[in-house]
């Protein structure tokens, strides 16, 4: 691999590693610092897929609010992102996705692209390959039903009377996860109206050869035809819904959608669930200029960037908590004092964004006092375990002027996070166990065992490094999350990564916990972690890992072009494993400082983080500027001080 490339390199007189790396350490540290906004909190851009860039478009054509201008820069934004084949996919580079190029497809079409554009007839021509329309996941579908190129009878039924059922029947809002039942409870008002709000084209181009919309027979047998055969009965059975019952099961929706708005207009500070919670609302006669949806319509419009003149691109979540906590533990450990003015600016910034009132969290937790973290600027309904972790793991590291009120934050927080251990010791990012089976089999929700909230490993570790650092390495709860992330340990080795991609993220995440537990470097489940990182290195000396290792793992786990973020997670997690000498971390260090960019930054396209594996892919912008700061300050760190490398 690339020692021999490193040795080489010593022979002419390069710096050391440790040189090198200090070096770096130094420019990242001044240009992560000049990347704080003046509040004190850091935030980069958070890159989805074209779907919803094309939604944003078909929200405001059913809105009645489609602008020219903000058409044709969109259209712009969607047309330079097309791959070669006509298509547009989930993550950077890889193949064309047919929910994403459909969805993209429409949207040109109402920025004023013909369909007898060669990029359209490529386009069109890829989407009947696939089966066409017909073939497209539910969202698409949704859609094109509401811009009345699809027929409501051919989507699945979602009463809004589910609002009513308890907390223990089968497929109640709270089985879902939170994001999940958001959008259920507003599709529900939705399904509801049936509306059309018809394009002004017809989209034939796009089905398949047989031409007209064709209905899908249900399955002869298996979880899918239980529910497509169960669907058509409920269908007969809500054409006898009295309208007095369904108008109180809308009004029931609407109410409990209005009273989980956030302080910024938004649902959650997600702009696709938003959208869909304002054609709800707008559905059951909400006003435009109704405070609920214009301040609504304000967050999506405030999701909006313009990188240059005549390009607009929509941003589907926010990420300042996330960034802010990372880029605080980033500067830490580049060696900036815990009294640096930036840090004690950014943790002040992260005090006051606690949410102090109970969230949905609480119908599974009634008597647990509030005290977690969102991802956005505004979530008092919604914080997670995962923010709320990182969260108190920055301002642990930071001498915040008023510390008894940074003390009692902290408190807050480990109780919060501790009340929602799940039953088998693990965490997950929101709730605790919201684990029902069902509704991962119903088969038109397109996201499978996503649509609850099960424990993962990534959040698990968090919590457990989390619960370390405040003192609780013996508790039992932490040892209970120990051993849970001990016994998901994938057979490679790695641990699967829920919110990062993927094995190397997971993998990135858990050694430091471990270690930081007390678990020791020559532990079983730590030797195997480092043999399997040593394994898929590349022989540049970077890790990379591709989005499809979520759905096929054999081929693509730990596998990739190397990206600076994922190189980062492997040598944090073999740093933490006492791997400080191995030539494996020297190529990796090396890889890093000799790829850092005139900025002090590096350079990365790829989709490196997860919203909803295996279907959204996200590209944080500043995961490679945090991520490869940490890695290599604590290299640097490791190498001033061998005694701080953990024992094996």
């Amino acid at each position: 691999m690339t020692t021999t490339a490193d040795d080489a390199a010593r022979e002419k007189g390069a710096p050391s590693p440790e040189e090198a790396a200090q070096r770096a350490v130094l420019r990242a540290t001044e240009h992560l610092l000049a990347r704080q906004h003046p509040e004190g909190w850091w935030m980069g851009f958070a890159q989805c897929n074209m779907s919803y860039d094309a939604q944003d478009l078909f929200l405001r054509h059913f809105l009645g609010l489609l602008d020219e201008g903000v058409a044709a820069a969109t259209g712009r934004w969607i047309r330079s992102r097309q791959s070669a084949d006509g298509t547009w996919p989930i993550a950077p580079d890889g193949p064309g996705d047919l929910g994403i190029t459909l969805q993209a497809y429409v949207a040109l079409r109402l920025a004023g692209d013909r369909p007898d554009e060669d990029h359209m007839l490529r386009c069109a021509a890829w989407v009947r390959e696939q089966g066409g329309v017909a073939a497209a996941p539910l969202t698409p579908l949704l859609w094109l039903a509401m811009l009345g190129r699809w027929s409501w009878d051919d989507l699945p039924e979602m009463p809004p009377e589910i609002i009513a059922l308890p907390t223990w029947a089968p497929l109640n809002i709270y089985a879902f996860n939170s994001w999940g039942r958001q959008v259920i409870v507003a599709l529900s008002v939705i399904s509801a109206h049936r509306p059309v709000r018809p394009l002004p084209f017809g989209i034939d181009e796009l089905f398949a050869p047989s031409g007209a919309p064709v209905r899908r027979p249900a399955p002869a047998g298996g979880w899918d035809g239980v529910f497509r055969r169960l669907n058509g009965v409920m269908r007969i059975c809500l054409k006898g819904t009295p309208r007095a019952v369904r108008r109180a099961a809308t009004s029931a929706c609407t109410r409990w959608l209005i009273e989980r708005q956030e302080a910024d207009g938004s649902w959650g500070g997600v702009t696709p669930v938003t959208a869909f919670a304002v054609v709800a609302l707008h559905l059951h006669g909400y006003p435009l200029d109704h405070p609920v949806l214009r301040t609504a319509m304000a967050f999506v419009e405030g999701s909006a960037a313009r990188p240059e003149d005549g390009v607009r691109k929509m941003e589907t979540v926010q990420s300042p908590v996330w960034d802010t906590c990372l880029a605080t533990a980033a500067l830490a450990d580049a060696g900036v004092s815990e009294d640096h003015p930036a840090l004690v600016k950014a943790a002040d910034w992260l005090l006051g964004r606690q949410t102090d009132r109970p969230g949905d969290w609480a119908v599974r937790r009634p008597g647990l006092a509030p005290g977690g973290w969102p991802f956005v600027f505004h979530n008092q309904t919604w914080p997670d375990n995962d923010d709320t972790a990182l969260a108190v793991l920055a301002l642990r590291r930071v001498a915040h002027p008023e510390p008894v009120r940074a003390g009692e934050a902290v408190d807050r927080a480990v109780r919060w996070s501790l009340g929602l251990q799940c039953k088998d010791g693990g965490w997950a990012g929101f709730e605790a166990d919201v684990t029902s089976a069902l509704p991962g089999k119903l088969p038109f929700l397109d996201i499978g065992d996503h649509c609850v909230d099960a424990p993962t490993a990534d959040v698990t570790a968090h919590v457990v490094e989390m619960l370390v650092a405040v003192g609780l390495r013996d508790d039992p709860r932490t040892r209970r999350g120990v051993r849970w992330l001990l016994d998901h340990q994938e057979d490679s080795g790695a641990w699967y990564g829920r919110w990062g991609v993927n094995y190397l993220y997971g993998t990135g995440c858990v050694l430091p916990a471990l270690t930081a537990a007390g678990i020791p470097g020559d532990h079983s489940a730590v030797r195997r972690a480092v043999t399997w990182l040593e394994s898929v290195q590349n022989a540049d000396g970077g890790w990379g890992e591709d989005w499809r290792s979520y759905t096929d793992p054999a081929v693509y786990a730990g596998r990739g072009p190397s990206t600076p973020s994922q190189t980062a997670w492997a040598l944090i997690a073999l740093l933490a494993a006492g791997e400080l000498d191995s030539a494996p971390v020297r190529s990796g260090v090396h890889w890093l400082t000799e790829r850092q960019t005139d900025a002090g930054s590096w350079r990365e396209t790829a989709a490196t983080g997860a919203i909803v594996p295996p279907t959204v892919a996200m590209n944080y912008e500043n995961y490679r500027h945090v991520f490869p700061l940490t890695a290599l300050g604590r290299y640097v760190r490791q190498c001033s001080h061998p005694a701080a490398v953990p024992a094996r």
